[in-house]
Protein backbone atom coordinates (compact mmCIF):
# COMPACT_ATOMS: atom_id res chain seq x y z
CA UNK A 1 0.00 0.00 0.00
CA UNK A 2 2.88 2.65 0.39
CA UNK A 3 4.36 1.68 -3.23
CA UNK A 4 0.54 1.88 -5.51
CA UNK A 5 -3.36 1.83 -5.07
CA UNK A 6 -4.57 -1.18 -4.43
CA UNK A 7 -7.93 -2.32 -6.24
CA UNK A 8 -11.06 -3.97 -3.86
CA UNK A 9 -13.42 -6.06 -6.01
CA UNK A 10 -17.32 -5.07 -6.70
CA UNK A 11 -20.63 -5.93 -6.31
CA UNK A 12 -21.29 -10.19 -4.88
CA UNK A 13 -25.28 -9.21 -5.13
CA UNK A 14 -25.20 -7.99 -8.25
CA UNK A 15 -23.17 -11.15 -10.08
CA UNK A 16 -25.23 -13.27 -8.02
CA UNK A 17 -28.00 -11.95 -9.89
CA UNK A 18 -26.78 -12.41 -13.46
CA UNK A 19 -27.26 -16.41 -12.34
CA UNK A 20 -30.88 -16.84 -12.49
CA UNK A 21 -30.69 -18.52 -9.19
CA UNK A 22 -34.00 -20.14 -8.03
CA UNK A 23 -35.23 -21.53 -4.30
CA UNK A 24 -33.61 -25.22 -5.42
CA UNK A 25 -30.11 -23.51 -5.77
CA UNK A 26 -30.37 -21.43 -2.45
CA UNK A 27 -31.26 -24.92 -0.47
CA UNK A 28 -29.15 -27.35 -2.17
CA UNK A 29 -29.37 -30.89 -1.42
CA UNK A 30 -28.90 -29.78 2.16
CA UNK A 31 -31.83 -27.65 2.95
CA UNK A 32 -33.76 -29.47 -0.19
CA UNK A 33 -36.67 -31.39 2.44
CA UNK A 34 -37.24 -27.66 4.32
CA UNK A 35 -35.02 -28.30 6.87
CA UNK A 36 -31.02 -28.58 7.63
CA UNK A 37 -30.49 -32.54 7.46
CA UNK A 38 -26.83 -31.90 8.70
CA UNK A 39 -27.98 -29.99 11.61
CA UNK A 40 -31.16 -31.97 12.37
CA UNK A 41 -31.29 -35.20 10.67
CA UNK A 42 -33.79 -37.02 12.19
CA UNK A 43 -36.55 -34.01 11.39
CA UNK A 44 -40.16 -33.94 13.32
CA UNK A 45 -41.54 -31.20 11.76
CA UNK A 46 -39.67 -28.59 13.35
CA UNK A 47 -36.36 -27.21 13.53
CA UNK A 48 -33.67 -24.81 12.10
CA UNK A 49 -35.02 -23.52 8.86
CA UNK A 50 -37.85 -25.16 8.66
CA UNK A 51 -40.94 -24.25 6.45
CA UNK A 52 -39.14 -21.11 5.54
CA UNK A 53 -38.16 -19.60 1.65
CA UNK A 54 -34.37 -19.34 1.56
CA UNK A 55 -34.29 -17.26 -1.99
CA UNK A 56 -32.13 -14.13 -1.76
CA UNK A 57 -30.14 -15.66 1.40
CA UNK A 58 -26.73 -15.03 -0.61
CA UNK A 59 -24.62 -15.96 2.06
CA UNK A 60 -26.28 -19.73 2.26
CA UNK A 61 -24.98 -20.35 -1.37
CA UNK A 62 -21.73 -20.28 0.42
CA UNK A 63 -23.14 -24.00 1.50
CA UNK A 64 -25.40 -24.98 -0.75
CA UNK A 65 -23.72 -23.43 -4.22
CA UNK A 66 -19.98 -22.53 -3.69
CA UNK A 67 -18.80 -23.04 -7.30
CA UNK A 68 -21.03 -19.96 -7.87
CA UNK A 69 -19.70 -17.56 -5.25
CA UNK A 70 -15.90 -18.76 -6.03
CA UNK A 71 -16.69 -18.19 -9.57
CA UNK A 72 -17.08 -14.31 -8.55
CA UNK A 73 -14.65 -14.10 -6.49
CA UNK A 74 -12.23 -15.24 -9.59
CA UNK A 75 -13.91 -13.26 -12.02
CA UNK A 76 -12.85 -10.19 -10.12
CA UNK A 77 -9.30 -11.64 -8.97
CA UNK A 78 -8.66 -11.94 -13.33
CA UNK A 79 -10.59 -8.11 -13.61
CA UNK A 80 -7.29 -6.93 -11.43
CA UNK A 81 -9.03 -7.13 -7.73
CA UNK A 82 -6.16 -7.14 -5.19
CA UNK A 83 -8.61 -7.94 -2.48
CA UNK A 84 -11.86 -10.05 -2.52
CA UNK A 85 -14.36 -9.50 -0.41
CA UNK A 86 -16.24 -12.80 1.52
CA UNK A 87 -19.54 -13.28 0.93
CA UNK A 88 -20.83 -13.06 4.44
CA UNK A 89 -22.34 -9.78 4.42
CA UNK A 90 -25.16 -11.10 5.97
CA UNK A 91 -23.44 -13.83 8.49
CA UNK A 92 -24.84 -12.64 11.86
CA UNK A 93 -27.43 -14.33 13.55
CA UNK A 94 -29.39 -11.07 13.38
CA UNK A 95 -29.25 -11.04 9.62
CA UNK A 96 -29.96 -14.42 9.25
CA UNK A 97 -32.77 -14.72 11.80
CA UNK A 98 -34.97 -13.54 8.92
CA UNK A 99 -34.92 -17.02 7.38
CA UNK A 100 -34.43 -19.03 10.82
CA UNK A 101 -30.46 -20.26 10.18
CA UNK A 102 -28.83 -18.61 12.97
CA UNK A 103 -27.55 -21.36 14.00
CA UNK A 104 -24.93 -21.33 10.67
CA UNK A 105 -23.09 -18.05 11.85
CA UNK A 106 -19.79 -19.71 12.08
CA UNK A 107 -20.20 -21.93 9.59
CA UNK A 108 -20.83 -19.47 7.00
CA UNK A 109 -17.94 -17.05 7.79
CA UNK A 110 -15.47 -19.88 8.23
CA UNK A 111 -16.63 -21.18 4.37
CA UNK A 112 -16.85 -17.70 3.34
CA UNK A 113 -13.20 -17.16 4.06
CA UNK A 114 -12.08 -20.39 3.21
CA UNK A 115 -13.78 -19.84 -0.41
CA UNK A 116 -12.24 -16.37 -1.34
CA UNK A 117 -8.65 -18.20 0.42
CA UNK A 118 -8.96 -20.58 -2.01
CA UNK A 119 -9.75 -18.41 -5.07
CA UNK A 120 -6.89 -16.11 -4.02
CA UNK A 121 -4.25 -18.32 -3.32
CA UNK A 122 -4.87 -20.08 -6.71
CA UNK A 123 -4.99 -16.93 -8.90
CA UNK A 124 -1.75 -15.46 -7.03
CA UNK A 125 -0.12 -18.98 -7.63
CA UNK A 126 -0.65 -18.56 -11.37
CA UNK A 127 0.23 -14.93 -11.75
CA UNK A 128 3.17 -14.28 -8.73
CA UNK A 129 1.08 -11.47 -7.67
CA UNK A 130 -0.19 -11.50 -4.10
CA UNK A 131 -3.64 -11.09 -3.70
CA UNK A 132 -5.37 -11.15 -0.01
CA UNK A 133 -8.89 -12.17 1.57
CA UNK A 134 -10.89 -9.61 3.79
CA UNK A 135 -13.33 -10.72 6.06
CA UNK A 136 -16.66 -8.74 5.54
CA UNK A 137 -18.45 -7.90 8.84
CA UNK A 138 -22.15 -6.36 7.44
CA UNK A 139 -23.95 -4.16 9.09
CA UNK A 140 -26.79 -6.32 10.39
CA UNK A 141 -30.59 -5.29 9.38
CA UNK A 142 -30.87 -3.35 12.42
CA UNK A 143 -29.87 -0.44 14.48
CA UNK A 144 -29.02 0.18 18.25
CA UNK A 145 -28.70 4.21 17.90
CA UNK A 146 -32.24 5.02 16.43
CA UNK A 147 -35.99 3.42 17.21
CA UNK A 148 -37.59 1.53 14.11
CA UNK A 149 -40.78 2.86 15.66
CA UNK A 150 -41.91 6.61 15.15
CA UNK A 151 -44.25 6.11 17.65
CA UNK A 152 -41.35 4.80 20.54
CA UNK A 153 -38.39 6.76 19.79
CA UNK A 154 -36.55 4.89 23.01
CA UNK A 155 -37.52 1.64 21.63
CA UNK A 156 -34.31 -0.47 20.04
CA UNK A 157 -34.68 -3.93 18.38
CA UNK A 158 -31.07 -4.60 19.14
CA UNK A 159 -28.70 -3.97 21.80
CA UNK A 160 -24.25 -3.31 21.77
CA UNK A 161 -24.08 -6.84 23.37
CA UNK A 162 -26.44 -9.02 21.24
CA UNK A 163 -24.15 -7.11 17.93
CA UNK A 164 -20.96 -8.06 20.19
CA UNK A 165 -21.97 -11.73 20.46
CA UNK A 166 -23.02 -12.51 17.00
CA UNK A 167 -20.29 -10.37 15.75
CA UNK A 168 -17.51 -12.22 17.65
CA UNK A 169 -19.01 -15.53 16.02
CA UNK A 170 -18.86 -13.86 12.88
CA UNK A 171 -15.28 -12.83 13.30
CA UNK A 172 -13.69 -16.28 14.51
CA UNK A 173 -15.67 -18.04 11.66
CA UNK A 174 -13.69 -15.54 9.51
CA UNK A 175 -10.30 -15.97 10.78
CA UNK A 176 -10.35 -19.28 10.90
CA UNK A 177 -11.44 -19.73 7.38
CA UNK A 178 -8.31 -18.04 6.51
CA UNK A 179 -9.11 -14.33 6.19
CA UNK A 180 -6.60 -11.72 5.59
CA UNK A 181 -7.97 -8.95 7.02
CA UNK A 182 -11.37 -8.31 8.47
CA UNK A 183 -13.80 -5.22 7.29
CA UNK A 184 -16.67 -3.29 9.05
CA UNK A 185 -18.70 -2.36 6.09
CA UNK A 186 -21.11 -0.25 4.86
CA UNK A 187 -21.89 1.19 8.04
CA UNK A 188 -24.76 3.04 8.67
CA UNK A 189 -25.27 3.09 12.20
CA UNK A 190 -21.68 3.94 14.27
CA UNK A 191 -23.03 2.19 17.14
CA UNK A 192 -23.32 -0.79 15.50
CA UNK A 193 -19.64 -0.93 14.24
CA UNK A 194 -18.51 -0.47 17.66
CA UNK A 195 -19.80 -3.65 18.76
CA UNK A 196 -18.56 -5.07 15.80
CA UNK A 197 -14.94 -3.82 16.54
CA UNK A 198 -15.25 -4.45 20.18
CA UNK A 199 -15.94 -7.85 19.32
CA UNK A 200 -13.23 -7.95 16.90
CA UNK A 201 -10.74 -7.27 19.87
CA UNK A 202 -12.15 -9.34 21.65
CA UNK A 203 -10.94 -12.68 19.50
CA UNK A 204 -7.77 -10.95 18.59
CA UNK A 205 -7.26 -10.96 22.17
CA UNK A 206 -8.33 -14.16 22.79
CA UNK A 207 -6.02 -15.61 20.56
CA UNK A 208 -2.95 -13.34 21.18
CA UNK A 209 -2.53 -12.42 17.69
CA UNK A 210 -4.36 -9.86 15.19
CA UNK A 211 -5.38 -8.81 11.90
CA UNK A 212 -5.15 -5.64 10.24
CA UNK A 213 -8.59 -3.99 10.63
CA UNK A 214 -10.12 -2.04 8.16
CA UNK A 215 -13.33 0.58 8.46
CA UNK A 216 -16.21 1.78 5.88
CA UNK A 217 -19.18 3.66 6.30
CA UNK A 218 -21.92 4.42 4.03
CA UNK A 219 -23.38 8.31 3.60
CA UNK A 220 -27.14 7.77 3.01
CA UNK A 221 -28.44 10.78 1.55
CA UNK A 222 -27.18 14.11 0.02
CA UNK A 223 -27.19 15.68 3.45
CA UNK A 224 -23.54 13.90 3.89
CA UNK A 225 -24.08 12.06 6.89
CA UNK A 226 -24.39 8.34 8.28
CA UNK A 227 -28.21 7.02 9.02
CA UNK A 228 -26.91 7.98 13.07
CA UNK A 229 -26.51 11.55 11.91
CA UNK A 230 -22.79 11.42 11.71
CA UNK A 231 -20.27 13.72 9.09
CA UNK A 232 -17.57 11.62 7.21
CA UNK A 233 -15.34 13.44 9.77
CA UNK A 234 -17.17 12.82 12.76
CA UNK A 235 -17.46 9.07 11.70
CA UNK A 236 -13.74 8.58 11.82
CA UNK A 237 -13.75 10.66 14.84
CA UNK A 238 -15.43 8.15 16.66
CA UNK A 239 -13.67 5.14 15.10
CA UNK A 240 -10.46 6.34 15.35
CA UNK A 241 -9.70 4.53 18.56
CA UNK A 242 -9.48 1.54 16.55
CA UNK A 243 -6.53 2.42 14.71
CA UNK A 244 -7.34 0.46 11.62
CA UNK A 245 -5.69 -0.16 8.52
CA UNK A 246 -7.71 1.55 6.34
CA UNK A 247 -11.03 4.10 6.63
CA UNK A 248 -13.16 4.61 3.97
CA UNK A 249 -16.16 4.72 2.89
CA UNK A 250 -18.38 2.50 0.43
CA UNK A 251 -22.46 2.15 -1.38
CA UNK A 252 -25.02 4.62 -1.18
CA UNK A 253 -23.77 6.47 -3.33
CA UNK A 254 -21.90 7.28 -7.13
CA UNK A 255 -18.56 8.04 -7.24
CA UNK A 256 -18.95 11.64 -8.10
CA UNK A 257 -21.60 12.49 -5.26
CA UNK A 258 -19.13 10.34 -2.97
CA UNK A 259 -15.94 12.34 -3.76
CA UNK A 260 -16.17 15.59 -0.78
CA UNK A 261 -16.64 13.01 1.89
CA UNK A 262 -13.77 10.95 0.83
CA UNK A 263 -11.89 14.20 0.75
CA UNK A 264 -13.04 14.73 4.37
CA UNK A 265 -11.40 11.51 5.10
CA UNK A 266 -8.18 11.75 3.21
CA UNK A 267 -7.58 15.21 5.42
CA UNK A 268 -7.92 14.13 8.56
CA UNK A 269 -7.34 10.77 8.79
CA UNK A 270 -3.84 9.17 9.37
CA UNK A 271 -4.69 5.93 8.53
CA UNK A 272 -5.20 4.92 4.61
CA UNK A 273 -8.48 6.07 3.29
CA UNK A 274 -10.52 3.64 1.22
CA UNK A 275 -13.42 4.18 -1.22
CA UNK A 276 -15.93 1.90 -3.20
CA UNK A 277 -19.09 3.46 -4.33
CA UNK A 278 -22.42 2.39 -6.06
CA UNK A 279 -22.49 2.28 -10.14
CA UNK A 280 -24.16 5.51 -9.69
CA UNK A 281 -27.49 5.81 -8.25
CA UNK A 282 -30.02 3.10 -8.65
CA UNK A 283 -32.50 3.94 -11.39
CA UNK A 284 -36.53 3.64 -11.75
CA UNK A 285 -35.47 -0.02 -11.88
CA UNK A 286 -33.48 -0.55 -8.94
CA UNK A 287 -30.51 -1.08 -11.80
CA UNK A 288 -26.96 0.84 -11.93
CA UNK A 289 -26.08 2.93 -15.39
CA UNK A 290 -22.81 4.00 -14.74
CA UNK A 291 -20.18 2.38 -17.55
CA UNK A 292 -17.27 0.80 -16.63
CA UNK A 293 -15.38 3.99 -18.76
CA UNK A 294 -17.48 6.39 -16.59
CA UNK A 295 -17.00 5.32 -13.01
CA UNK A 296 -12.88 4.73 -13.80
CA UNK A 297 -12.43 8.31 -14.89
CA UNK A 298 -13.95 9.70 -11.91
CA UNK A 299 -11.86 7.23 -9.87
CA UNK A 300 -8.79 8.15 -11.55
CA UNK A 301 -9.59 12.00 -10.77
CA UNK A 302 -9.79 10.71 -6.77
CA UNK A 303 -6.04 9.14 -7.81
CA UNK A 304 -4.77 11.78 -9.36
CA UNK A 305 -5.84 14.70 -6.11
CA UNK A 306 -4.25 11.89 -3.68
CA UNK A 307 -7.38 10.87 -2.01
CA UNK A 308 -7.15 6.96 -2.23
CA UNK A 309 -5.18 3.91 -0.92
CA UNK A 310 -7.85 1.36 -1.69
CA UNK A 311 -9.99 1.39 -4.58
CA UNK A 312 -13.31 -1.10 -5.80
CA UNK A 313 -16.65 -1.46 -6.36
CA UNK A 314 -20.00 -1.60 -4.53
CA UNK A 315 -23.62 -1.64 -5.74
CA UNK A 316 -23.88 -2.51 -9.57
CA UNK A 317 -20.77 -2.89 -10.30
CA UNK A 318 -18.89 -5.67 -12.16
CA UNK A 319 -16.02 -7.18 -12.73
CA UNK A 320 -15.97 -5.40 -16.30
CA UNK A 321 -15.83 -2.04 -13.73
CA UNK A 322 -13.21 -3.27 -11.34
CA UNK A 323 -11.07 -3.82 -14.76
CA UNK A 324 -11.86 -0.14 -15.93
CA UNK A 325 -10.88 1.20 -12.20
CA UNK A 326 -7.55 -1.24 -12.01
CA UNK A 327 -6.49 0.12 -15.23
CA UNK A 328 -7.45 4.10 -14.54
CA UNK A 329 -5.32 4.02 -11.08
CA UNK A 330 -2.46 1.80 -12.47
CA UNK A 331 1.16 3.91 -12.00
CA UNK A 332 -0.75 6.68 -9.81
CA UNK A 333 0.73 7.64 -6.61
CA UNK A 334 -1.32 6.40 -3.64
CA UNK A 335 -2.42 8.76 -0.82
CA UNK A 336 0.24 9.48 1.43
CA UNK A 337 -1.52 9.24 4.97
CA UNK A 338 -1.43 12.80 7.37
CA UNK A 339 0.44 10.72 10.17
CA UNK A 340 3.55 9.93 7.64
CA UNK A 341 3.01 13.39 6.42
CA UNK A 342 3.49 15.03 9.93
CA UNK A 343 6.56 12.32 10.64
CA UNK A 344 8.55 13.29 8.01
CA UNK A 345 8.00 17.07 8.72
Amino acid sequence: MRERILVIDGAMGTMIQRHGLGEADYRGERFAEGYDRQHHPAHEGHGPGCGHDLKGNNDLLLLTRPEVIEGIHRAYLEAGADLVETNTFNATSVSQADYHLEHLVYELNKAGAALARKACDEVEKATGRPRFVIGVLGPTSRTASISPDVNDPGFRNTSFDELRATYREAVEGLVDGGADTIMVETIFDTLNAKAALFAVEEAFEARGARLPVMISGTITDASGRTLSGQTAEAFHTSLAHARPLSIGLNCALGARDLRPHIEALAQVSPYYVSAHPNAGLPNAFGGYDETPEEMAATLREFAEAGLLNLVGGCCGTTPDHIRAIAEAVRGVAPRVPAAALEQAA
